[in-house]
């Protein structure tokens, strides 16, 4: 007879399984209230943050364009002060020219009366006298002195107010491009969304740049300049006037210059020719080794590009090898000599960085110094062509002592040559 298997195991009583029944639905209902708290907390969170993210994006946007419009109120300010500095620099220098040119024109005047002078000591026995003429003639002399020292006074203070002008307005012409470029880059920020190219995440953004600045100085310093090149004006503008009263109290009294001998004329100008020729030698000197410079640092720019590329070449296999599956993932030779290609190509891009900084500092370098040269031959040139002039000058005014001759038989050649040279030794 068949007797029945017993299925081995623990059996349960059926309390054990109602009880169980209800643990699982008591679980059940409390996950998913739980889930119903999380679910809700979630919401909540996304709502939240989502208009907080709005708020702050709109907080920012707002601030953004308040500091565009406080910056290009300033630009607009300094665009009108660049303009007033540059009409008053103007208007500075023609009163300059003004005063240069009054100041040449008491040349002649001073030269008759030396010229009265040296005729008046050919006078002989009794009518050689202190008469009045010869009086009004010492005075005369004085006067032109006493002009020209104030004439020149006043273009040196001229020239001294130019230099302080363009001082200001350079400070406010690099002000300006300061403001224009922070002009640019926030209205670029103000057109920044999500759906803008070439956002991406960046290394410490929050991070407070060296030379960083607070709003009250960055005020302050825009206000300073402004106030300054308006004091500079303000001076100007004075130095004009009393320019322009001096010009006019003096426009009808005689002046002239000291005449240079020609001995003393043609030595400086061969000095001149000298150096000029000394510092033209220099300056081909000097654009032959820029020349070969730039070339030098084309090269190295090359070079730094192409070790570059390869840099880039050795990092995207040593990345494409780090996802070789499983045991392949290996330290192999490959991976060590990549490891050491990419050290030594850092070493050779920082090395060939510094040979290029290096580079450019001596091209600057070059630079600097041909401007230098370049300056200097410019002052040398235009010293000789001074000195010319002053050398015709000379010429052109023993050109009418040799040919006014009187009438009169009172002075005949030789006394003439003699009043020459009397001349020569009163300039």
């Amino acid at each position: 007879m068949t007797t029945l298997s017993v299925k081995p195991g623990q059996r349960f009583t059926l309390p054990d399984w109602h009880t169980n029944s209800h643990l699982i639905s008591a679980d059940a209902e409390r996950q998913r209230s739980a889930s119903h708290q999380v679910r809700q907390e979630a919401r909540a969170l996304r709502n939240e943050t989502n208009n907080q993210t709005k708020w702050d994006e709109h907080d920012n946007q707002t601030r953004l364009a308040e500091r565009i419009s406080s910056v290009n109120r300033w630009k607009e300010t300094l665009d009108k002060c660049l303009a007033d500095i540059d009409a008053e620099i103007d208007a500075l220098a023609k009163v300059k020219e003004a005063a240069e040119r009054a100041l040449q024109a008491k040349n002649l005047p001073l030269d008759v009366s030396i010229e009265c002078l040296t005729l008046r000591e050919s006078r002989r026995a009794i009518d050689v006298v202190r008469d009045p003429v010869e009086e009004e003639l010492h005075k005369e002399v004085k006067v032109i002195d006493k002009a020209k020292r104030q004439l020149q006074q006043r273009v040196n203070e001229a020239f001294e107010q130019l230099c302080l002008l363009q001082e200001a307005r350079q400070q406010l012409s690099c002000d300006h491009r300061c403001k224009m470029e922070a002009l640019e880059i926030d209205r670029v920020c103000l057109s920044l969304n999500v759906n803008s190219p070439n956002i991406s995440f960046k290394v410490n953004p929050t991070r407070v740049p060296d030379g960083s600045t607070a709003p009250d100085e960055w005020e302050q310093n825009s206000q300073c300049n402004k106030e300054r090149a308006e004091a500079e004006m303000k001076a100007s503008t004075e130095l004009r006037e009393a320019t322009v009263l001096a010009i006019a109290q003096t426009n009808n009294e005689l002046e002239a210059q000291r005449v240079a001998t020609e001995f003393a004329l043609r030595k400086r100008i061969r000095d001149l020719e000298r150096a000029y020729d000394e510092l033209k030698w220099q300056e081909q000197n000097s654009l032959e080794e820029i020349a070969e410079m730039e070339e030098d640092i084309r090269r190295l720019e090359e070079d730094l590009r192409r070790k570059t590329q390869d840099l880039k070449v050795a990092h995207t296999r040593l990345e494409i090898r780090t996802y070789r599956p499983n045991m392949e993932l290996c330290r192999d030779q490959v991976q060590y000599g990549l490891t050491d290609e990419v050290h030594q190509l850092e070493g050779t891009i920082r090395a060939l960085k510094q040979k290029l900084a290096e580079s450019q500092d001596a091209l600057d370098a070059l630079y600097r110094q041909l401007h230098h040269i370049q300056t200097d031959t410019g002052y040398k040139a235009s010293s000789l062509v001074l000195d010319n002039k002053c050398m015709d000058s000379r010429r052109k005014l023993v050109v009418p002592a040799e040919k006014f001759v009187p009438e009169a038989d009172t002075f005949n050649r030789t006394t003439n040559r003699a009043l020459k040279n009397g001349q020569l030794e009163l300039a």
